[in-house]
């Protein structure tokens, strides 16, 4: 039976912090086209014996599988093969691409783990949005997703995509934007536009905004932080250089434009506005410093 919330008060409105909650594992992406019923966790593979499988082969790579469909359609031509989206969410130069495959043995996985493009896909030249409507997993990433994901595909036609779970069900609505792994919560359908359209020229919203995923939480908070000091929302301006922890306080070393900051962060668990099973409790950062240093030499990133 899907799960949602009995009452709101500020869950998914915004009134929940969504900072450093992006998906820390998701750096590698396979999105799989299937209109027929999703179940509540892919990872049960209750799914047709094709897609099952690639399901399959994307866990033992480490690559994080979505399921996806197109706004508002749930029929697709059986003679069409499975559509799949790959994305390569690493580093300052991520990539994303997509084809038609006959079979799980038409896509090469492994190649995607190597950072190069399979030979079944092309590389895609705009940048693909993903909002979360998954009702078998939490009734209110439907009820607040569908509207969302239908709004934002009239806006960018055949760039949006419905997908199934994404983590956070606290944050719904949530957007993905992909290659990067931008992740915002909390979305309304102006919101996401919004996001989208900043996205599209390189930039992130920080209002509402998670992290972007594959990057440790730690550091998506000192990334966050570091750019509400700054005011910095070019997607590629900031980087982590360096960070150690101790205990549950992370130091780290960012750089913003031509910048250094040393930012220190520290988590803070409290309890969500929002009762129910998808929000009991929101596990958030604090800032504990933030000082600006000498100016920037030449580092390597320290998630890249």
């Amino acid at each position: 039976m899907a799960k949602g919330c009995e009452h709101a008060r500020g869950c998914h409105t915004g009134g929940v912090p969504t900072l450093a909650s992006a998906t820390a594992g998701a750096r590698l992406w396979l999105l799989v086209e299937y209109a027929g019923p999703w179940p509540s966790h892919l990872e049960s593979f209750e799914l047709p014996e094709n897609i099952a499988e690639l399901v399959a082969r994307a866990l033992a790579r480490g690559i994080r599988p979505q399921l996806i469909r197109r706004p508002g359609r749930r029929t697709r031509t059986r003679d069409q093969g499975i559509r799949v989206l790959v994305g390569y969410g690493i580093g300052d130069r991520p990539w994303l691409a997509g084809g038609v495959i006959a079979g799980p043995d038409d896509l090469d996985l492994d190649a995607l783990v190597a950072g190069v493009v399979p030979e079944s896909c092309i590389l895609e030249d705009e940048p693909v949005f993903l909002v979360c409507t998954h009702a078998k997993r939490n009734a209110c990433c439907a009820r607040i997703g569908l509207p969302l994901a239908r709004a934002l595909a009239e806006k960018l036609p055949e760039r949006v995509w419905e997908t199934s779970h994404v983590g956070g069900d606290r944050y719904a609505a949530n957007l993905v934007c992909l290659p990067h792994g931008i992740f915002y919560g909390s979305m309304s359908q102006a919101a996401a536009i919004a996001a989208a359209n900043a996205y599209r020229s390189g930039e992130i919203i920080l209002d509402r905004f998670r992290g972007r995923a594959g990057i440790p939480e730690p550091l998506q908070a000192v990334e966050h932080f570091a750019r509400t000091h700054t005011g910095e929302c070019s997607v590629g301006a900031v980087t982590v250089e360096s960070s150690k922890s101790d205990g549950d306080v992370t130091e780290a070393i960012v750089r913003c434009g031509d910048v250094r900051f040393k930012v220190v962060v520290q988590p803070s668990a409290r309890q969500a506005p929002c009762g129910s099973v998808c929000a009991d409790k929101a596990a958030t950062y604090r800032l504990v410093s933030l000082d600006r240093l000498s100016p920037v030499r030449y580092a390597t990133p320290a998630y890249a």
